[in-house]
């Protein structure tokens, strides 16, 4: 059965004009597992078996193959065992794809399955490979997949001067926006002068069926940690516990799917107080408490006690999940239950190789979120009023650059 929604991988390869534009060039492919066709077919192969001449391809983190389980787990360089190009790393020896790298092609095809998440390193990836185009006179071409979070936009903006790999530019943590539209954002905020094009997809619709991502799609991960559609979904809340002691299912089968799991913790009396003090921070999703024992990572063979978040099926609510604001509520009923207990990360753990700043305020882009948490007298509302002010000028700034 072929799907209703055509990515732009399988625009790209059913149009004989677009491939036709492609003949006489040197293409590169930025890819990972998720890079598949329709038929399951990696868009390496697809592209090569449709005689496009690729010289050569790259890796975001976790790398071309997805191999690399932990974070901040670097891949090397490497020639492809099938088709002897050069597979370039943008998650070892650099981020930014060198001069080196970028003589290796004329048009460069990025076509990586992302989160719709600010700290999803592969954002961040889409604009030094623009930069780095405009620079050496490159194409890009983004060949456009689902944001499976849909189209909500949620969190606070990132505050200048706090720029990292996992915070690009002043924008939320939940963007709203397919990569395809980010570029056109990016080339806009940064005033780059490219030779950018989207394959835009056909037929998604992001408030339609599945919210985001195809109900006749299958969910493959674009990253070993991005195992489900309910991940994608509650990662913009869950992703902030990597700046936390507290364990993020790592060393699970579900991680980044929990609002936290720790041993001294008693999950349920954290979820009640959470539902007392914002209600309206807890819906859209079903939050039942349950135990694990992580085999790696935080509290490594320890029994926690968690609360799981499931954001689908009848229990989901598209427009009622406010997953950052539902996290950082957890944050803040564990201070207020637990007032000595040490929740952030010290400094001596550089987040994504980010000196001199709190893992949290890493990925939040910005003390604001911790400062909240930490203050005693900060009600809800407090947090909502910051973030809701940056949303609203977000879904702004971006309107005019929608493809669907």
């Amino acid at each position: 059965m072929m799907s209703s929604v055509k990515f732009g991988i399988d625009r790209l390869l059913a149009d004989p004009q677009l491939l036709g534009e492609l003949k006489g060039k040197r293409v590169a492919l930025v890819a990972h597992p998720a890079s598949v066709t329709e038929d399951l077919t990696h868009s390496l192969d697809a592209l090569i078996a449709a005689g496009v001449n690729v010289t050569s391809a790259f890796g975001p983190q976790h790398g071309l193959k997805g191999d690399k389980q932990d974070n901040m787990v670097e891949t090397e360089d490497e020639t492809d065992a099938k088709y002897g190009i050069p597979v370039f790393s943008l998650y070892g020896e650099v981020r930014r794809p060198t001069g080196q790298m970028m003589s290796s092609a004329d048009v460069f095809l990025f076509d990586l399955q992302d989160l719709g998440c600010r700290i999803y390193t592969f954002v961040t990836t889409l604009l030094y490979l623009i930069e780095e185009a405009s620079k050496s006179g490159k194409s890009v071409w983004v060949l456009d997949r689902p944001n499976p979070a849909g189209r909500p936009v949620e969190g606070t903006m990132l505050v200048p001067g706090n720029e990292s790999f996992v915070g690009a530019a002043p924008m939320p943590m939940r963007h709203g926006l397919t990569l395809g539209e980010m570029g056109h954002w990016f080339i806009e905020h940064f005033d780059l002068d490219v030779d950018y094009r989207v394959i835009a997809m056909d037929g998604w619709r992001p408030g339609g069926p599945g919210y985001g991502w195809p109900t006749d799609r299958i969910w493959i991960n674009p990253s070993p940690n991005a195992a489900s559609l309910n991940m994608a979904r509650c990662y913009a809340g869950t992703v902030m516990i990597e700046g936390a002691t507290l364990s993020e299912g790592r060393g699970t089968t579900r991680p980044l799917e929990f609002l936290f799991g720790a041993p001294d913790i008693d999950a349920a009396a954290v979820w009640a107080e959470m539902q007392r003090i914002a209600p309206e921070w807890c819906n859209g999703a079903a939050v039942r408490d349950c135990w694990f024992e992580p085999t790696f990572h935080k509290h490594v063979g320890k029994l926690c006690n968690a609360l799981m978040v499931h954001a689908e099926g009848p229990y989901y609510s598209h427009d009622a999940f406010k997953p950052w604001r539902m996290q950082a509520l957890a944050f803040k009923v564990i201070r207020r239950l637990y007032p000595d207990y040490a929740i952030w990360r010290g400094m001596d753990f550089a987040y994504e190789y980010t000196e001199d700043a709190l893992a949290i305020d890493v990925i939040n882009g910005g003390p604001s979120l911790r400062e909240w948490v930490d203050d005693v007298g900060a009600a809800p509302g407090d947090l909502d009023a910051l973030a809701s002010a940056d949303e609203a000028a977000w879904v702004q700034a971006v309107r005019h650059h929608l493809l669907y």
